[in-house]
């Protein structure tokens, strides 16, 4: 009798708990940021009770071949690119614009980039097509009878494999290999949608919808030396001579994009996309007693959270020098990732650290200002505790994350190559004490915040979803088997105006011929 209490409650919690099978999910990661995104939802994948087996390349930045999440599977290396040459390209590139570098020697620079993401995915292609001759490897993925592939479409292995074990494919994605994930499935009107890295909003002037014109000719030039050359040719070897190898991206399921309409300008989607901007924000844990004492000191002036990201830890020694004077003029208490030489200038304000605890740093009520490089993760970390921001960004998509953050009045944005201690003191200080930047980012803050569902639980739902379901492909559009000339209907109004055309031929000729006839009778008769 006595056990008769815990019984009826377990009973309870039972019949009021989803069914719940627990799934078998394949994953194959990208590493750097991409994989601080994807773990989130391995983890949390895990913890309903699913089991994740991850294609673990051993060259890996940041992914570990144990964890308690997901059982691993070696595949040798998958990248021809390591760390140290984004830093290098980072570190060159901030020092040619403060050096004013001629347009030739940026767009050389430029250049030698595009090869290194060509060398890039020609590794990732064949390191599959390794895989895919393995036929050791091959068979026991098939005989493990997985549910779906979850991968990053920003190389291609992944929706690869997806296809080549008959898989549903549920992508985690903000990039393809070919731009931003929107361009590949969704219509993209180029009048109003504008081209990343283009700076602008989806209100264009004239000549600003001819600037977006180029920059996409410029884009599908980049597209074809940089992609098509190393997928084309592996997809017709594997998977036939008529299938172009997008039309492989564009048959996944499910589209998880990391981002959203507080974040993007208004734009057309499609059914299989599925925002879940912030999945990976979380309110705040305390910070540690040393850490917690130092944001307590700054009384009611709060503190000032600086990171420049993962890939780059140091700035050039003299920029060091110019922001840590200008920290050491503020009231507030500073606390910045940096792992450089410690500056001659560094005020009694300011407690450098070679990591620290973002999301609880930005999520305090003593925080006052996130400087920032402008990576998505750290943007909508922002965003979701409702923190203004100032930019210093340097490089990829990061000029254009915080210009849409400028855009809507919650940061201010300075260029690495001008920037020095006046103006970003002054900068501060705007962002500081003009209360209209907290205020706008609040308004931002509850917009994101205000869903009928978390972020995370939306992603889970879909992902769980296409297990239970086989995948949905009553969501995907069929468009990608079409060809320019048929989704763009140039066929149709070919023919309508050859229809047309004919007709008016015809009454043209008819119109000439009764002329012609009545013509002839009025002759007769005057004769």
């Amino acid at each position: 009798m006595m056990y008769r209490p815990a019984l009826v409650a377990l009973a309870v919690l039972l019949c009021s708990s989803p069914f719940v099978r627990g799934g078998k999910v394949l994953v194959f990661p990208l590493d750097g940021s991409h994989w601080i995104n994807m773990k989130v939802l391995v983890e949390e994948l895990h913890s309903r009770g699913h089991k994740i087996t991850l294609l673990w390349p051993s060259d890996s930045w940041y992914i570990k071949q144990e964890s308690p999440y997901y059982e691993s599977i070696t595949i040798g290396s998958s990248i021809d690119f390591d760390k140290k040459c984004f830093e290098s390209f980072a570190n060159t590139m901030i020092n040619m614009r403060r050096e004013g570098a001629s347009l030739w020697s940026r767009i050389s620079l430029e250049c030698e980039m595009a090869n290194q993401f060509s060398q890039m995915h020609n590794h990732q292609v064949q390191m599959v097509g390794e895989m895919f001759e393995n036929t050791q490897l091959m068979q026991s993925l098939k005989d493990a009878m997985y549910d779906l592939v979850l991968t990053d479409p920003a190389l291609g292995g992944g929706v690869f494999l997806g296809h080549r074990l008959g898989l549903p494919l549920v992508f985690t994605v903000r990039w393809t290999v070919q731009g931003d994930g929107h361009d590949a499935i969704a219509p993209s009107p180029l009048s109003y949608v504008p081209m990343p890295a283009s700076e602008m909003t989806d209100k264009m002037t004239f000549t600003q919808r001819v600037k977006n014109l180029i920059i996409y000719l410029f884009t599908q030039f980049g597209i074809w030396y940089i992609t098509y050359s190393n997928y084309t040719p592996f997809v017709q070897h594997y998977f036939g001579n008529d299938v172009d190898y997008m039309e492989l991206f564009q048959a996944a399921d499910i589209w998880l994009m990391r981002n959203d309409f507080t974040f993007e300008f208004p734009r057309p989607t499609m059914p299989n996309i599925v925002y879940m901007s912030g999945f990976q924000c979380k309110p705040s844990k305390p910070l540690s007693k040393e850490l917690e004492d130092f944001v307590q000191s700054s009384g009611e002036h709060g503190v000032i959270v600086m990171t420049l990201g993962t890939l780059v830890a140091e700035l050039p020694e003299d920029i060091t020098e110019d922001i840590a004077a200008a920290f050491a003029q503020l009231p507030q208490k500073v606390i910045w990732r940096h792992k450089g030489k410690r500056p001659s200038t560094l005020g009694n304000n300011t407690l450098l650290l070679d990591w620290l605890p973002q999301n609880d740093l930005l999520g305090h009520p003593k925080t006052r200002v996130f400087v920032a490089h402008g990576g998505t993760n750290g943007i909508q970390e922002a965003i979701y505790h409702g923190v203004p921001l100032v930019g210093l960004p340097l490089m990829f998509d990061q000029h254009d994350n915080f210009f849409r953050m400028k855009e809507r009045g919650v940061a201010q944005v300075l260029d690495i190559a001008t920037v020095n201690k006046d103006n970003f003191l002054e900068v501060l200080k705007e962002v500081l004490y003009d209360p209209t930047y907290r205020e706008k980012m609040r308004v931002l803050s509850n917009l994101h915040r205000d869903q009928p569902m978390k972020p995370l639980d939306k992603a889970m739902f879909w992902i769980e979803f296409v297990m239970r379901n086989k995948g949905a492909a009553h969501l995907r559009t069929e468009s990608y088997k079409m060809s320019k000339i048929q989704y763009h209907s140039i066929d149709v109004v070919a023919f309508l105006l050859a229809v047309i055309l004919l007709v008016f031929t015809v009454f043209i000729y008819a119109v000439k011929v009764l002329w012609q006839s009545l013509f002839s009778r009025s002759k007769v008769k005057s004769e």
